[in-house]
């Protein structure tokens, strides 16, 4: 079979991208696994890695990059969003608080869906919000199941702690008042992806004279529901 695309450039490419599915590989071994010029070879390893589509281990071998789980994770994000607009808005009617769905960008959060209170005093996050990883419910969820030194680096300069992050762990749901934004409340929960790790959080906010200091005790078991909901529609698409 012809795997020739008729664009050169981009078949070297791919090619390379294949043969690192396998595994780790040297310059040397990644010549001899796609048949290029040890030049060519050197020259699109070096240019992907710029991209970060490939990138080096320890010894300096050539491994796939980190951009192609970004990508993959988005690719997930369109089902993700499908299913987040009428579990947000059932959140929303159960709690009568504005509801959100955040995903980690680098070091800062964005709000993907969102539910808002039809009337009244409400804490608006507009889809497209960038908010801090330092402070807030959404971001000790997004960061509690890191792996430790992802986790340790992100709490520094964090209005939480590893110890609050462990009773995120312990609990299943995280809650934050007055942490963000004076006078705000929140509850998060986590959604998974179909290999447990944690791609999103699910929030409910609002003002702490009607969420109080304990908004957990309110809302605690309607966002963990309404993230299960999501991680259970995630797992239901990947079994299809």
């Amino acid at each position: 079979m012809d795997n020739s695309s008729g664009v050169g450039v981009l078949d070297k490419a791919a090619t390379v991208l294949g043969a690192l599915e396998a595994g780790p590989a040297t310059l040397a071994q990644l010549v001899s696994a796609t048949h290029l010029a040890r030049p060519t070879a050197h020259r699109l390893a070096v240019a992907l890695e710029h991209h970060r589509l490939v990138a080096r281990d320890m010894q300096g071998r050539f491994i796939l990059g980190p951009r192609l789980a970004e990508l993959a994770s988005a690719a997930g994000e369109d089902r993700l969003l499908a299913a987040a607009g009428p579990v947000l808005t059932a959140l929303r009617d159960h709690t009568n608080e504005s509801a959100q769905l955040f995903r980690r960008q680098g070091d800062q959060r964005i709000c993907v869906a969102a539910a808002e209170r039809p009337m009244g005093l409400r804490d608006s996050i507009p889809v497209g919000a960038t908010l801090s990883m330092l402070a807030g419910s959404a971001a000790q969820v997004l960061l509690a199941w890191e792996e430790p030194d992802r986790l340790h680096r992100g709490l520094h300069g964090a209005n939480f702690t590893a110890t609050m992050l462990s009773a995120v762990r312990r609990r299943g749901w995280a809650q934050s008042v007055a942490e963000r934004e004076p006078g705000v409340a929140s509850i998060s929960a986590p959604v998974r992806g179909p290999s447990g790790r944690v791609l999103a959080a699910v929030s409910v906010s609002g003002p702490i004279e009607r969420m109080g200091r304990q908004p957990g005790r309110l809302h605690a078991a309607a966002v963990v529901a309404a993230a299960n909901r999501l991680t259970e529609v995630l797992k239901r698409t990947e079994e299809d």
